[in-house]
């Protein structure tokens, strides 16, 4: 689960694969299901294990490996029903030990730290409630949230089995590399 590249278009994904992305999440915002699917045809083909953000029906009609629900996302059931490895976000222990009573494959959990990528994340959690979702949870942790490679590393030795960045990209090598580094 090491890096999960949040991306919106094929050359992202791309990149961050050829920087040692394990995981690209295709993640169009407000896109339909047609547009979502329409994008996604080609990351079928990535060495990479393939996920949708919060679109079933589009993660469905991909055959991808996977689907990442948000707190607020319908659709948890019907993604297990038909196979899909199914990620949930989480910001408290709560929420964390919630989504793995749901059948949860990995939490993705945060904000770690405050992000300019989701402003309606809430307040951050910091290491301490990373760190508190880890220990609470027997699925992997993927830590999300104001993450680079300055502070993924904090990220894995709180306890998180991999990190999720939207800004993956070109900082995906140095990203990995700071992981690597944790272990």
């Amino acid at each position: 689960m090491k890096l999960h590249a949040i991306v919106r278009d094929l050359a992202a994904a791309e990149q961050a694969v050829a920087g040692g992305a394990t995981v690209v999440q295709l993640r169009l915002k407000g896109a339909s299901t047609a547009d979502v699917v329409a994008v996604g045809r080609p990351f079928r083909a990535l060495p990479a294990t393939f996920v949708v953000n919060d679109d079933v029906d589009a993660a469905l009609e991909l055959a991808a490996d996977g689907v990442h629900l948000g707190r607020s996302d319908e659709g948890a059931e019907r993604a297990l029903a038909a196979g899909l490895l199914l990620g949930l976000s989480a910001s408290s222990v709560a929420e964390a030990v919630g989504a793995e009573a749901r059948g949860a494959a990995y939490v993705g959990a945060g904000p770690v730290w405050a992000t300019p990528s989701k402003q309606d994340a809430g307040p951050p959690i910091g290491l301490g409630g990373l760190g508190a979702i880890c220990r609470a949870v027997s699925v992997p942790v993927v830590a999300i949230g104001g993450i680079d490679a300055s502070n993924a590393a904090a990220c894995i030795g709180a306890g998180a089995a991999g990190v999720a960045v939207i800004r993956a990209g070109a900082d995906a090598r140095s990203l990995v590399e700071a992981m690597d580094a944790a272990r």
